[in-house]
């Protein structure tokens, strides 16, 4: 046993994904429903383009479109137990498009 204290190891630095820019076309209407979730503030979907439409409860109100979204997957999404788990394993890692909360809010009105 040392009388000496060890150094202790340097935590590795964290590092972040570059923030996603937002899309310079319009945002496509795809109406939305609020949702009881700590992560998801409202979801929508459109069958003709599986396009699934994500708000967060938390941030700037900015939409996140998900192409390619089966209906059976939308389903799975708002029938689970837990919404905000449920998107992470599911959801999260698909390519996305976003849209700022100002153009969403313009568009419903």
């Amino acid at each position: 046993m040392s009388l000496f204290a060890q150094p202790k190891a340097a935590k590795p630095t964290k590092t972040y994904p570059v923030a996603q820019a937002y899309e310079t076309t319009p945002c496509p209407p795809i109406p939305l429903n609020p949702v009881e979730s700590h992560k998801i503030g409202a979801i929508g979907y459109d069958p003709e383009t599986k396009t699934l439409a994500v708000i967060f409860a938390k941030g700037k109100g900015d939409t996140y479109h998900y192409p390619d979204v089966t209906e059976d997957e939308y389903k799975a999404f708002i029938g689970a137990e837990s919404l905000g788990k449920h998107f992470g394993e599911h959801i999260q890692g698909r390519a996305f498009k976003k849209y700022p909360a100002a153009q969403a809010v313009a568009q419903a009105a």
